[in-house]
């Protein structure tokens, strides 16, 4: 049986393993039925010309994970910033890990979306924000229709997070193969402030698909900031959706750093509904061997006076392959708008591939737009210089790796974790590039 077919087939199933008497329910029947209709994405579409899935969905996944695998501590210490004081969501295999996690429901909810979904408490927050923003097309309508668990953060108005969030994703190879569909709900109120940083990460070298929604409201004058550590290993996809839905001056930042993974393929989204609003959307990609990471982002100008900000490096060595397809709207009513956008890449291997595309649809007269992208290799005069300077040539281009990149990272707001990426960083490239790390 195909895995669509599968899918579609488990959809009883699992409804008779959740409340169908909530609006939810719902919601998630209307969207088994969009993906029915419209299945996965394949490279006849535009968005996806140069990403297969198709060596991904040949595997036999389980759907419904099974009971929780016993996982202690000590077992994925590594994983966390445990130098950082954090609240911290975990999940294993899908399932909510009380042991690990650290939650809260005082002043701000940082919790889980199974409760919110089922909970009266929770209600309003879930009618008022739950697959609003979120697309319809194939991934993110099936996960819409099991939605189930994931991370539920909600920051009231005029309150900051006291400190950050983690959102921990772990798979233990407890099946052969095993799908994961985690879906994320954060809203923050107006005036407030939040640090969220996400991983998923394999223990297993058992196939893995994480297909994953998150949907993000920023209310006016708040301000987001979200990472995004992408290292995992060579049997693990993920698919990352996310959608941010900002209002007047507000700021929300995502920061994606992959460094790992089968074919990982982030779709982000940004949607400006104010004035004053400032979009920031980082990422570096370091990959190599056989690996594939895409990312597809979209900033929507809605409303007059924004800005938005995209910069992405990309490294590529041996036979990997980066994808990077940006896309900027400006509406006819965003007079104002201030919009930037740049792609650099470095090849370090005639065999590894970068495809570029970045797009700007401008239907407003007064605005600031540029894009720019860039593909070439180490600057040999550079590199040249350091050697005479007695830098032995795998630290020599390592630096200059680095120096390339380092724009990217000195944005990231907590020490901790910019310390954490300058480690992965050194990891990647293969040295000790003698940073305070």
């Amino acid at each position: 049986m195909e895995l669509k077919d599968k899918l579609v087939s488990s959809f009883l199933a699992f409804e008779n393993t959740v409340d169908v008497d909530t609006a939810v329910h719902d919601i998630r029947s209307q969207a088994i039925k969009a993906f029915e209709e419209k299945g996965f994405p394949t490279k006849k579409e535009e968005a996806w010309k140069y990403t297969s899935l198709n060596t991904v969905l040949k595997h036999d996944y389980s759907i419904f994970p099974k009971e929780e695998n016993a996982i202690e501590f000590r077992d994925i210490k590594k994983y966390f910033l445990h130098d950082l004081d954090t609240y911290k969501i975990v999940f294993i295999d899908g399932k909510y890990s009380s042991h690990l996690s650290e939650t809260t429901h005082d002043k701000i909810d940082v919790c889980l979306m199974s409760s919110a979904l089922s909970n009266e408490k929770y209600r309003l927050i879930i009618e008022n924000y739950f697959n609003k923003v979120a697309r319809e097309d194939g991934l993110t309508s099936l996960n819409t229709a099991f939605s189930r668990e994931g991370a539920y953060i909600y920051i009231p108005k005029n309150k900051l997070a006291d400190k950050p969030i983690q959102v921990l994703h772990f798979s233990t190879g407890n099946e052969a193969a095993q799908m994961l569909q985690p879906r994320n709900l954060i809203v923050v109120g107006e005036n407030s402030h939040v640090q969220i940083i996400e991983r998923h990460q394999s223990l297993t070298d058992n196939p893995v698909l994480t297909n994953s929604v998150t949907e993000i409201f920023a209310d006016k004058r708040a301000v987001v900031d979200y990472y995004k550590i992408q290292n995992d290993n060579q049997n693990a996809s993920l698919i990352d959706n996310t959608y941010i839905e900002q209002h007047a001056q507000s700021v929300a930042s995502v920061h994606t750093f992959a460094f790992g993974g089968n074919i990982t393929r982030n779709n982000l989204n940004f949607y400006q509904k104010g004035e004053g609003i400032d979009s920031i959307l980082n990422g570096i990609t370091i990959i190599e061997g056989k690996q594939h990471v895409d990312h597809n982002t979209l900033v929507h100008h809605i409303a007059p006076n924004c800005e938005s900000h995209q910069d992405y490096k990309g490294i590529f060595d041996e036979k990997s392959t980066g994808v990077f397809n940006g896309k900027i709207i400006v509406n006819k009513e965003a007079q104002k708008t201030n919009a930037f956008q740049s792609n650099n890449n470095i090849l370090l291997s005639d065999k590894a591939t970068i495809n570029s595309k970045p797009q700007l649809e401008i239907f407003a007269d007064d605005v600031k737009c540029s894009h720019g992208c860039t593909i070439g290799q180490l600057d040999d005069n550079a590199l040249f210089y350091m050697k005479s300077r007695g830098i032995g040539e795998k630290e020599a281009r390592a630096l200059l790796m680095y120096a390339f990149a380092n724009n990217v990272l000195s944005s990231v707001k907590i020490p901790q974790l910019k310390s954490r990426i300058n480690k992965l960083i050194a990891t990647k490239l293969g040295v000790n590039i003698g940073f305070d790390l």
